[in-house]
């Protein structure tokens, strides 16, 4: 099975490498005699899909996730290998378009309008004058 990350990139099977074991929860006696929970590991690296700036950037952005340059999904959720195998290629295939997306434009930074600072200050003064209108007045303030 192809991974189909994006209409521009496919990454073929030969470079997916699937690995099987036995799950742990639900599944009463299946579990004992089926290996239904899926490793499936995508070396970035030796990868012949990838441009040199795809790698780079899946690097980047996936640096958390990757060891020796590969990239693990595990899953056992389903109780048939075959749901598992396709819940894995669909949660790589997203990791990947993630990763692969454009950054976001960066923020300009910009000064207040003037009227917008002026209203600023015009209600921090109401604010002050409203707090100073509540004071208790003592004998030493009115002398």
């Amino acid at each position: 099975m192809d991974l189909i990350v994006n209409p521009a990139l496919v990454i073929p099977s030969n470079e997916l490498h699937w690995r099987f074991s036995r799950s742990s929860g639900s599944g009463g006696q299946n579990i004992n005699k089926t290996d239904t929970r899926v490793n499936l590991s995508f070396n970035i690296e030796k990868s012949k899909a990838l441009t040199s700036y795809q790698k780079h950037r899946i690097t980047k952005q996936l640096s958390n996730q990757i060891v020796n340059t590969t990239i693990t999904v595990i899953t056992q959720e389903n109780r048939t290998q075959y749901k598992n195998r396709k819940l894995a290629l669909m949660r790589l295939g997203i990791l990947l378009e993630k990763a692969l997306e454009p950054p976001p434009k960066a923020r300009k930074t910009t000064k207040p309008t003037k009227s917008s600072q002026r209203k600023r200050v015009n209600s921090k003064r109401k604010h002050g004058e409203k707090k100073q209108s509540r004071r208790v007045k003592t004998m030493i303030e009115e002398f």
